[in-house]
């Protein structure tokens, strides 16, 4: 049995808790996906409803109710900010990196696990979902728990949490888990293995988790709610994209290379060395964690509608295989590591080129972003003589390990808080709402009404700037009403919106609240 070290256990909470919780409460919730699940939990308090998701006091049937329920327990306990909306994603990330820990350390040893959870719990696309308040790190914890469970044969605890994460988000809690585990035992010759996975009754304990809420939400709402939730939010969005300029077959290449840093220049090396350089009594695994990854990648790459977060649940699996590679490598290579520390070298010196071209588009965080160049370039240098000159990879894992920390802190700390009116409606929704009048109509950009609904409590008819219909239909309200727009959407509509002598009630540089007579 593979011991785990209890002074890596407090570690690794002490560090992963850090980068995951450290600001989550300090930053307005970014347009538009963060106050969605933020004002739906806000409502299922409101009405007393926590079967039926509302938002704008309305039911609605975007997703299932698993991080409604999560987050309208903490402004329960909490009471309603930004830390309650996000705290649950904040565990659900936290508890991912755990139990990638104590997986890896099973299935390799003490060391491979430790790396693995680090890897993951510094990684970008990490730290960043897991200070968001929206669905993925709790679907992340839920399919890595039942892929993790079938490794370690348990499969009742794998059907359960099957369950749960289609209770998160859908019928992908079951087809991710059931296909990965399909493709592996068909990869190693090995589905004689399905008999042992009592899969009749683990399904019908799989829909005994998660089919009572589907059940009561028929029985509630009927063929709206399937033709809704399954229709259009599962179907619909893998056949028709909802943003068309991501459409392409690379969108998400760029995606996990960037989301993995700052480990991304071991990735390549780590993907290769699972299939050349691993031994009889790990190759399995590692064939599982590929497979894993892989079916994430394509399966998002073929669906039309792509979001960044989408590639979530793949981390796990690349985590392992790095951290397995580097445990390898101070296993096998004896001190050399120059593939490591010369692809690390090239992944730092192109990011500190992005942190300081992005900041060029950025007026706001010009300094800082130059100041994180600087300090990604002095840690990729650092990396290099560690790894080339002192063939040190404990410390090269450790400088890894920092920047991951160090780039969390700089962002959070001093990029959101420069740039967040650009992403949030906050600031001006709370400037603006004691002075709206009422009996005024309120129309809101489609983009800015979860925000501003959040923030302000306050209902408002939607102006969706890709519908000339609705366009159309509030400039013919006669009403007197105030408009709520991003500055962006009134320059894309600015030939129309021209001729109307609007007054102007709050602005700033990204949002302007109008009022007319």
């Amino acid at each position: 049995m593979k011991k785990y070290s209890m002074g890596a256990i407090i570690i690794l909470i002490a560090l992963i808790s850090f980068n995951i919780i450290f600001g989550i409460g300090t930053s307005p919730l970014t347009d538009p996906d963060e106050p969605v699940y933020a004002e739906t939990a806000r409502e299922m308090i409101v009405f007393k409803d926590y079967l039926s998701p509302r938002i704008f006091n309305e039911v609605w049937f975007d997703k299932p109710p698993m991080y409604y329920w999560l987050v309208a327990g903490c402004f329960n306990l909490f009471g309603i900010s930004e830390f309650s909306a996000r705290f649950p994603a904040a565990l659900m990330a936290i508890g991912t990196v755990l139990m990638v820990y104590f997986s890896a350390t099973k299935l390799f040893n003490e060391r491979a696990g430790f790396l693995s959870a680090m890897i993951l719990g510094t990684s970008v696309m990490v730290f960043y979902m897991g200070k968001a308040s929206v669905t993925d790190t709790t679907l992340l914890f839920f399919l890595t728990s039942a892929l993790l469970a079938f490794l370690h044969e348990k499969y009742w605890l794998m059907y359960i949490c099957m369950g749960f994460a289609t209770l998160t988000k859908g019928p992908i809690g079951i087809v991710f888990p059931g296909t990965i585990i399909f493709l592996y035992l068909l990869a190693t010759r090995d589905l004689r293995k399905i008999l042992q996975m009592h899969v009749i009754p683990g399904i019908i304990l799989t829909l005994l988790v998660a089919g009572p809420w589907y059940y009561l939400m028929y029985q509630a709402h009927g063929m709206d709610f399937i033709n809704t939730f399954l229709g259009f939010h599962n179907i619909t969005r893998f056949t028709t994209p909802e943003h068309p300029t991501r459409v392409t077959w690379y969108y998400y290449i760029p995606v996990v290379m960037v989301g993995v840093f700052p480990w991304t220049g071991l990735l390549i090396q780590s993907i290769k060395a699972t299939i050349s350089k691993s031994v009889s009594k790990d190759f399995s695994k590692l064939v599982f964690m590929q497979i894993w990854w892989i079916f994430v990648f394509v399966f998002f790459t073929i669906t039309k509608t792509k979001l960044v977060s989408y590639t979530l649940p793949l981390f796990p699996a690349l985590a392992i295989m790095i951290g397995w590679n580097i445990d390898r490598m101070m296993q096998e290579e004896k001190g050399q590591y120059q593939s490591w520390g010369i692809a690390s070298g090239i992944t730092f010196l192109l990011m500190a080129i992005g942190f300081y071209v992005g900041g060029l588009y950025l007026p706001e965080i010009t300094f800082i972003s130059t100041m994180l160049a600087v300090i990604t370039f002095i840690i990729g240098i650092a990396i290099m003589i560690a790894l080339l000159y002192y063939k040190d990879a404990v410390l090269g894992a450790w400088l890894h390990i920092a920047s991951g920390i160090v780039t969390m802190i700089v962002l959070t700390t001093f990029v959101m808080p420069l740039i967040s009116d650009r992403f949030s409606v906050k600031s001006i929704a709370l400037e603006t709402v004691d002075t709206l009048k009422s009996g005024k109509v309120i129309y809101v950009d489609k983009f800015l009404r979860p925000g501003f609904m959040f923030y302000t409590e306050t209902l408002s008819n939607e102006l969706d700037s890709k519908s000339q219909e609705s366009i159309t239909a509030m400039l013919k309200d006669a009403n007197p009403k105030y408009i709520v727009m991003r500055n962006l959407m009134y320059n894309n509509n600015q030939a129309e919106f021209i001729k109307y002598n609007w007054n102007i009630v709050r602005q700033n540089d990204f949002i302007t609240v109008y009022e007319t007579n």
